[in-house]
């Protein structure tokens, strides 16, 4: 790469960086700090347009002064024929327009094949980075090989609700003590939340339709140019089945014959690729062997319930389905190992959290009798078999309830949603 060009590049982008708006406060900046000191690079990984650029905007502003470090965004098109041979170069043309910094900002690195030699070498000589990247596959092979033991992974989803009410510039209230005011205007925005979901540019720019536009930059640009799929329609097809089946048992084998996609291991690649992009996550069913858990079907959620609005077929009427898609982003952003759970007699779970020993049900309505003792039955009888003590169903009902003596309590999602852990 030319050295006119690089300057150029450079100078544009640092000045860009520091005029760029810090919007919200992510709550993973708690977590980063915490790293903020110590030699590891942190690396931040996240779907397209989730925020990332402007994370490192924050952690830049909250943690340093502007002469401590060196900003580079690898999305820029400019950066096209950059490659790894070129960072020392990069790194000349920094000294020499900046000074010497010992802090790193790079965004969209996996861009540059090849990256991580560089920042090892720079870890070595005492430099700190912090890295994004759009694919958590990608980043993970490169880093597992060239950086083992010196990064720490944060993971940056569409903003939780919270971070929603930050955007709406709405505190959120002391929940113990919540006045009728107070409730029905959480209620209204929780409502909007389901709907819009939390995609920063999305909920900035709502006369775009940002949401299909990205939909299909995952599908082109993050899954069939990184992994050469030249056949886009089967791709194409799959996705879409799959968010507008969100919550829902999938098969791969019914996937295959549904979609005539030829073999198994295609739906398996494909899904795979969906979810390494932070397009969909699935989940396993709970079971004690592994092979059990392997062959059983899986269950399918979106990244952002304001994108399966957006992009899903007739996905307006199954409001339930969304909320245990919230549900789940919102277990997602605490904890890594989360599981639906079938008893011994076929009733369902939503979400088992081993570890935790917690048990969640997730029911629009507990209003039709029904309904109750259908959610109160499958947890009266996974607690039994899993030797667990309580359980929570979450609902849109207002008023929280208790049965089996207490055991099992209904918490109201918008209540639940601010305070996770401790409800």
């Amino acid at each position: 790469m030319k050295k006119d060009l690089l300057k150029t590049l450079l100078l544009d982008q640092s000045e860009q960086f520091k005029k760029k708006e810090l919007g919200v406060t992510r709550e993973n900046l708690i977590q980063i700090k915490k790293y903020a000191n110590s030699s590891y690079a942190v690396v931040i990984s996240g779907l397209r347009r989730v925020g990332k650029s402007t994370l490192l905007a924050q952690i830049a502003h909250k943690f340093y002064s502007s002469d401590d470090y060196y900003f580079v965004n690898f999305e820029d098109e400019r950066f096209l024929n950059f490659t790894a041979d070129d960072f020392n170069l990069l790194y000349e043309t920094q000294l020499e327009f900046f000074g010497q910094r010992k802090i790193f900002l790079l965004d969209e690195v996996q861009n540059v094949i090849g990256w991580e030699r560089f920042v090892r070498r720079m870890i070595d000589e005492g430099c700190k980075f912090y890295i994004t990247g759009s694919n958590a596959a990608l980043l993970s092979k490169e880093l597992g090989t060239k950086l083992t033991g010196r990064y720490t992974p944060i993971e940056l989803f569409p903003f939780s609700f919270a971070e929603f009410l930050a955007f709406k510039q709405q505190k959120t209230p002391n929940l113990a003590y919540l006045t009728t005011l107070q409730k029905s205007k959480l209620k209204r925005y929780f409502n909007d939340y389901i709907v819009t979901g939390g995609i920063p540019d999305a909920l900035k720019y709502p006369e775009i339709n940002l949401h299909k536009t990205l939909y299909d930059d995952v599908i082109y640009r993050d899954v069939a140019v990184r992994y050469k799929i030249e056949e886009t329609k089967a791709l194409k097809e799959l996705s879409f089945y799959l968010i507008s089946n969100i919550s829902s048992l999938v098969s791969f084998n019914k996937l295959k014959e549904l979609l005539k996609l030829g073999s198994v291991n295609t739906v398996k690649n494909y899904i795979d690729y969906l979810q390494t992009s932070w397009l969909m996550f699935t989940i396993n069913k709970f079971a004690f062997s592994i092979k059990k858990q392997q062959i059983a079907n899986k269950k399918i959620y979106a990244i952002d319930t304001g994108l399966i609005k957006s992009v899903a077929f007739s996905f307006s009427e199954n409001r339930g389905k969304l909320l245990e898609n919230l549900v789940f982003l919102t277990l997602r952003r605490l904890f890594e190992e989360i599981y639906y759970y079938t008893t011994q007699n076929d009733l369902e779970v939503d979400f088992y959290l081993p570890k935790q020993k917690i048990l969640i049900q997730v029911c629009q309505s507990l209003a039709d009798e029904e309904t109750q003792k259908r959610e109160v039955k499958a947890l009266i009888a996974a607690m039994q078999e899993l030797n667990i003590n309580s359980a929570v169903i979450l609902t849109e009902d207002e008023d929280s309830v208790d049965f089996e003596n207490g055991k099992i309590k209904v918490i109201p999602m918008f209540k639940w949603l601010l305070d996770p852990l401790n409800n």
